[in-house]
């Protein structure tokens, strides 16, 4: 992939900090970007003479040979300017609640573009930013947060990169744009997407700079005002990346669990044991973060602080009622037996999707695989077979299909209708 880059070095200044490296990306990633409506969009910003760049993430996903799956775009065109643009060219632009930021999200052939105006923070609290457009590129980059993150590409394959963010990414290192301290006080969040892009990008799981680790130490306390809804957003996405178990472990060692709403006294070394059953087995986060709890109520005080969603929060509530109970048959042939029969005993839509996650817990991928391709087998009788049988109360209705299905589950449900009636004592 390498060799479909073309290194073009135009500008070389002394210090690091106002040097530019660019280079030509030819690939086919990039060029399957340029549908109809993008064609359009960048002819619009050409006439008008505003410069029009991919920005942030999809520039690193190209790089690393990824089509990207959303692709932003930056540009010196003022969200006035752009408004007025669209407008004068028929164009409908949508959910304009990024405006005050410098987004204006545009439609053109059936595609939404999103597209934000260059900008420089003026003022920062740890959680917002108050910004000033600008036309310059290089301070936009670095109001960025890693050098990964900090590249753009024009739409001639040209990369535009003021911070070494192609070398840290061939490299597989993961580092903030200038001072780590810097970058963190002016919004909290990013040491959460410091460990989630070090999921992504780094080969060791242990190749951290100690200047790095020691900003977020310092100031992890402010992630106690980040709201718990962007926490869990990154956090998830930490915990299914790669290195989670070491990520999660260093989350503790660096004392930031009490401020995002993991136990404090989290049981690490379950959790390591678990992610290592787990880590081939396509777990949900919920799965390897449940490992960290010792009890419901730290559950109950997780979500008040994350407000996870009602089915993570029911997942994690499961596992730990039944992570030591229910588990294979050691004794009997089928050990898938005990959790079939809780999924047919619950009779809950969600059981076995639930009881799946469990044995991902467990490590028990044979099992998981024999649970997938197991389906849940239909119970034969209703009450009205047994009013039909002269069964006419409501109660007795109820306590003589619990029986039977007593008799159902003996036989591993494989009595049909007529056996199981023949157990009916009138």
């Amino acid at each position: 992939m390498w060799s479909r880059l073309l290194r073009v070095p135009v500008v070389n200044r002394t210090s690091y900090w106002r040097s530019l490296f660019t280079m030509r990306l030819k690939t086919n990633e990039f060029q399957s970007l340029f549908t109809e409506g993008l064609n359009g969009l960048a002819e619009l910003f050409a006439k008008q003479q505003y410069e029009l760049r991919i920005a942030g993430g999809a520039v690193r996903d190209l790089l690393s040979g990824k089509r990207p799956e959303d692709v932003d775009f930056a540009t010196t065109a003022t969200p006035e300017e752009m408004k007025l643009m669209f407008q004068n060219a028929g164009l409908r632009m949508i959910n304009n609640k990024g405006e005050k930021h410098g987004t204006i999200t545009v439609r053109l052939f059936n595609e939404n573009f999103e597209v934000t105006t260059l900008r420089v923070d003026v003022q920062t609290d740890g959680r917002h930013a108050e910004v000033e457009f600008t036309t310059d590129w290089q301070k936009d980059a670095e109001r960025r947060d890693l050098t990964i993150n900090s590249m753009f590409l024009g739409l001639d394959g040209t990369l535009y990169d003021y911070f070494k963010g192609y070398e840290d990414l061939q490299n597989h290192k993961v580092r903030f744009v200038g001072s780590a301290e810097q970058r963190i006080q002016e919004d909290y969040l990013r040491i959460l997407r410091y460990f989630r892009f070090y999921g992504r990008v780094s080969l060791k799981p242990d190749d951290h700079e100690s200047e790095t680790l020691a900003a977020i130490r310092e100031h992890g306390r402010g992630l106690a005002a980040i709201s718990g809804e962007r926490i869990w957003m990154e956090l998830k996405k930490i915990v299914v990346g790669n290195h989670a178990a070491h990520l999660l472990e260093l989350i503790y060692d660096l004392d930031l669990a009490r401020y995002i709403g993991l136990p404090p006294d989290g049981d690490v070394d379950e959790m390591k044991r678990v992610w290592q059953n787990a880590k081939d087995l396509s777990p949900k986060a919920m799965t390897i973060l449940a490992a960290l709890f010792h009890s419901t109520e730290e559950v109950e005080k997780m979500d008040i602080r994350l407000k996870v969603s009602r089915e993570e929060k029911t997942l994690a509530l499961f596992l730990i009622r039944h992570r030591r109970e229910l588990c294979r048959d050691q004794e009997g042939a089928d050990g898938l037996k005990p959790f079939t029969d809780y999924i047919i005993d619950t009779r809950e839509l969600d059981s076995q999707s639930k009881v799946c996650e469990l044995l991902k817990y467990q490590g028990e991928e044979k099992l998981l695989s024999e649970l997938h391709r197991w389906s849940i087998p239909h119970f034969p009788i209703s009450g009205h077979d047994l009013r039909k049988m002269g069964i006419a109360s409501g109660k007795e209705i109820g306590v003589a299909l619990q029986k039977l299905r007593d008799v159902w589950k003996k036989s591993r449900y494989q009595m049909d209708k007529d056996e199981l009636l023949s157990h009916v004592k009138l």
